[in-house]
């Protein structure tokens, strides 16, 4: 075991010492080691309960027949980082909770890893480290949060933390009262998990399991009900079996892997971060993996759910509809029943196991939502490395859009106008320098998103940027624009008036301009200067890789 370095032969002695310090017995030196990596955190509601989860995996683990030894990485609440410098530090957070695991999984010495992520930059940054240390591995998330139900007439309706910052645009022109923003308020997260729609975290949970690395219910069974719990066991003990099979995330996380994680991506119409977060796993494994490559894939795969924000139901109504394993059984042989689980059986095994509970939630392949999937890959002559855009989320009527850019150097600057409505019918807001190296980290730009939704305007402006969207954004709204305008995109050659052109069937956006003209504006621009001069984030900017290369460092 990689743990005898630490505790065999007499040279050891003092190592052993420490391990006794611990409450490890003599007996116990020969059971394997098992790290068990949480990101508990009690200013992170999705993170809130993951003691619970943990105390379930130790017990798995003993079940098992190893000794389990618990660490903590950080957490960012996304949506309590939203709108101000805080999210500046959510994507380049994942760099560091990669590295962290790394560091105490290596000092340590533990023979396999089970990793309890939950919300956003967690989960890839754990993901990221599993496949570098490529020990044997699993992953129990923390479950979604419930939905929030209010009073709507007779009946109740639905609600999550997008309906929130929709809200914040109703009463900006006065579809909404405050009294009524803070009754929603109080409503919207009724717990702990992650929030309740296929935002971020939801996302890459559900495609954790696709790529085989969770146990099946992994991205679905709500943070309350007991069978996460359970599941937290099972993982537990899973994973003594994983280390004496020797199984690792290389023998699980490949090309066809990424493929089918990719594919139920599309079937689901997750958030467009699964692109950021997917590229740069599939980076760290050294799998190559093409934006072009994930339209192949789109253009294949139809869309099964409308899950909020895009539709109605909730992650609670895709469990109760069959989870994952039911949704890759619709989707058949778009997938490779080949691939292997963390469960020791086949993609194809768990789909047979299957069952399709609700056939609103999951809709057939004849009777898809939509013939392709949620997400597109948009290439142009501004964006010649590409953006990405929840299509599932965008209204028919966007599909196709061509208007004059008004262009903000910030998010807050666009947020400004957008409250003061000076944003006219028919133009696209352009939000540039919010980009991995610009911002520096890439701010999610859930607040002006949200506040158009909310005064009723997606279906008339859209928005692009080298920055990146929440997954509970909707409309037409493309980020991760490549490059960036701090790396001299042709992003940054806008101007105020400038005709942009985007049109999402035939994956294009351009900007009415000629090469030479782009050229010419963008060799009289200044060099960019950093706005930050110092702490994590400046060396952030430093080592930052393109948005269309997953934000990841450079060599």
């Amino acid at each position: 075991m990689k743990s005898d370095v630490v505790k065999k032969g007499i040279e050891r002695a003092p190592h052993r010492s420490l391990l006794h310090a611990l409450g490890v017995t003599r007996a116990e030196m020969s059971k394997p080691f098992i790290g068990i990596i949480n990101s508990f955190s009690e200013i992170v509601p999705g993170h809130m309960h993951l003691r619970q989860i943990s105390e379930a995996v130790k017990a798995g683990v003993a079940a098992g027949g190893g000794i389990s030894f618990e660490v903590n990485t950080i957490a960012v609440c996304d949506g309590i980082a939203m709108g101000h410098a805080g999210m500046k530090y959510s994507l380049p957070s994942r760099e560091l909770i990669a590295d962290s695991v790394e560091v105490v999984a290596e000092s340590h010495a533990f023979d396999a890893l089970v990793f309890i992520p939950n919300c956003d930059k967690i989960i890839p940054g754990m993901l990221m480290a599993a496949v570098r240390l490529n020990l044997p591995s699993i992953f129990i998330s923390g479950g979604p949060m419930l939905s929030g139900r209010i009073q709507e007439g007779d009946g109740q309706k639905k609600v999550d933390l997008s309906s929130l910052f929709e809200a914040v645009g109703k009463v900006a022109i006065g579809k909404m009262s405050e009294e009524q923003l803070t009754e929603l308020e109080a409503a919207v997260c009724p717990g702990a998990g992650s929030c309740a729609g296929m935002f971020t975290a939801n996302t890459m949970n559900c495609l954790t399991e696709a790529l085989g690395m969770g146990l099946p219910g992994h991205g679905t069974i709500p943070a309350v009900d007991t069978r996460r719990r359970q599941l937290a066991r099972a993982a537990g003990e899973q994973v003594i079996k994983l280390l004496a099979a020797n199984v690792r995330p290389s023998d699980i996380i490949n090309q066809s892997s990424l493929c089918n994680a990719f594919a139920v991506d599309m079937a689901l119409g997750g958030s467009t971060n699964s692109v950021l977060h997917l590229i740069a796993i599939a980076r760290e494994a050294g799998i190559p993996f093409s934006l072009a490559g994930i339209n192949e894939i789109s253009q294949r795969t139809p869309q099964l759910c409308k899950l909020s924000p895009a539709g109605t139901d909730r992650i609670e109504d895709l469990d109760r509809a069959g989870g994952i394993s039911a949704v890759m059984k619709r989707l058949g042989d778009l997938l490779d029943r080949d691939a292997r689980t963390v469960s020791g059986r086949t993609i194809g095994q768990t789909m047979a196991e299957a069952e399709v509970k609700d056939s609103e939630v999951i809709r057939s392949v004849k009777n898809a939502y939509s013939a392709q999937g949620g997400l597109a890959i948009l290439f142009g002559n501004l964006a010649p490395e590409g953006a990405v855009v929840k299509r599932s989320a965008v209204a028919p009527e966007m599909m196709v859009h061509q208007g004059k850019a008004r262009v903000f150097d910030s998010e807050d600057e666009a947020t400004k106008a957008i409250m003061n409505t000076t944003i006219k019918p028919g133009e696209v807001v352009v939000i540039r320098y919010e980009g991995p190296r610009g911002g520096p980290g890439m701010r999610e730009m859930l607040t002006p998103t949200s506040l158009l939704s909310g005064m009723g305007m997606d279906k008339e402006v859209a928005l692009i940027t080298d920055g990146r969207f929440s997954g509970a954004t909707r409309g037409a709204a493309i980020g991760h624009v490549s490059p960036e305008a701090a790396s001299g995109g042709p992003i940054a050659a806008l101007r105020d008036g400038d005709i942009i052109r985007i049109n999402i069937p035939e994956y294009r956006i351009d900007v009415q301009l000629s090469d030479s003209e782009i050229a010419d504006r963008l060799a009289r621009l200044p060099e960019f200067e950093p706005k930050i001069k110092k702490g994590y984030l400046r060396y952030y900017a430093e080592k930052v890789l393109s948005a269309s290369a997953g934000a990841v460092f450079s060599a």
